[in-house]
């Protein structure tokens, strides 16, 4: 089966506002342009350390950890078609700005400011996907999501680069206009709708269907749960560090361009856009050990960072190698992360799991570039990757441990 057949097939009976939604999704991540490049500019640009680099991209992290909050609150107050026009615009507005303004700690606020408005976008996001979605059809439709959103990203950081290595203000403006344009298409191209308004239909074309309204109880007592998500936490955390503070690395040691370092960057959103679904599908079919295919996607991550230890004499060939093994570990690990988390949930606590998941990555994007730098600062990037490989490898063992009570037992793949 041709890889063209496979993703046909895997989006056949999409209604029409899903593949809207996936385009709206799309414009939107190709706006992530600056941030891969924020330490650097930060750095190179402004003159600052690279603890006031770690400090905008903490920020960046409180903000997107409020967003996520605030957002799931606008969402049940005002619906998720107002709240997505209204933060993608404002976090639009507010990256433009980064480009018109030079003092630190103004940067500071307004990095905050368009952080929490853009991750505000997600909670009311994620409630477009299961209220536009057809009966039967919410997995399709958030794989199609992520495909657009890995798509989406290639794109942005690739074009991040080009923009980067002209003129910071191009960078900055093109991820503002992005959001901008997202917001535009929503009041454009999605139809007015509201989840209580919607009566569910089974058949696979139908219309959209309505929210629970089932009290949900509170998740602190699944402890396998919690503890898979401490794990999942910390793995992502490490993750993270491949986007946050390998840019930087690469631009002062070993010297590549911006318009390479967005190259290599987006490098991973293509390699998962183009292979992802063909895992799962194949995950699918024969029924892998869950437990050991996140230990082994976690163990990739640990010899991608390896490979920032020993770079040899082709650094960019070593960085595309790095690039290449992480988003293999990626591919192996995140669809059973994912799907233990949709799995794990009861139908009437869905939101809350997820809600949780959406969490700790906010938790990972400030935990990960706020310890990060004060490694490097305190002693080297050499030390930052040999702790990113040990935790890596940790973390692994710990993966493969945890199927030892059967908690595992009912995973399946993201489809």
């Amino acid at each position: 089966m041709s890889l063209a057949t496979t993703y046909r097939d895997a989006f056949r009976g999409l209604n029409r506002p899903t593949h809207l939604l996936s385009l709206v999704i799309f414009i939107n991540r190709c706006g992530t342009m600056a941030i891969p490049f924020m330490s650097i500019y930060v750095t190179e640009r402004l003159h600052r350390s690279l603890a006031d680099a770690g400090l905008i991209i903490t920020l960046f992290g409180i903000g997107a950890i409020v967003g996520s909050l605030f957002g799931g609150y606008l969402t049940g107050k005002f619906g998720f078609r107002m709240v997505q026009i209204m933060t993608a615009a404002l976090s639009g507005l507010l990256f433009i700005g980064f480009g018109l303004v030079h003092n630190f700690w103004v940067l500071c606020a307004l990095c905050t400011g368009a952080s929490l408005f853009a991750e505000a976008f997600r909670p009311a996001n994620y409630a477009a996907i299961a209220t536009y979605a057809a009966e039967g059809t919410i997995t399709r439709a958030n794989a199609l999501n992520r495909l657009a959103t890995n798509i989406g990203f290639g794109i942005g950081s690739s074009l991040g680069g080009i923009l980067a290595a002209f003129n910071y203000q191009w960078l900055f403006w093109g991820e503002g206009a992005s959001y901008l344009l997202g917001s535009a298409l929503i009041i454009v191209l999605l139809p007015r709708v509201t989840p209580a308004a919607i009566t569910p239909v089974p058949a696979a074309g139908s219309p959209l269907k309505t929210a629970s309204s089932i009290k949900q109880p509170s998740i602190f007592g699944d402890t396998v749960f919690i503890r898979f998500l401490l794990l999942a936490t910390v793995y992502t955390t490490c993750f993270f560090l491949l986007f946050r503070l390998v840019p930087v690395y690469w631009q002062q040691d070993w010297h590549l361009g911006e318009s390479t370092i967005g190259v290599l960057m987006g490098l991973n959103g293509v390699v998962v856009a183009s292979f992802e679904l063909v895992l799962v599908r194949y995950f699918e079919k024969h029924k892998p050990n869950v437990a050991a295919c996140i230990a082994a996607g976690v163990t990739l991550t640990a010899i991608g960072y390896l490979l920032l230890i020993l770079p040899g004499s082709f650094p960019l060939i070593s960085g595309a190698s790095c690039v290449l093994l992480i988003t293999a570990g990626e591919m192996l690990a995140m669809p059973f992360i994912g799907s233990f988390v949709l799995q794990r949930a009861k139908e009437h606590s869905v939101g809350k799991y997820s809600g949780a998941y959406a969490f700790s990555w906010s938790i990972a994007r400030i935990a990960g570039p706020a310890l990060g730098s004060i490694i490097v600062e305190r002693y080297s990037f050499t030390m930052l990757w040999i702790v990113l490989i040990a935790t890596c490898l940790a973390c692994a063992v710990f993966f493969y441990r945890f199927d030892r009570n059967n908690s595992t037992r009912v995973l399946t793949p993201a489809s």
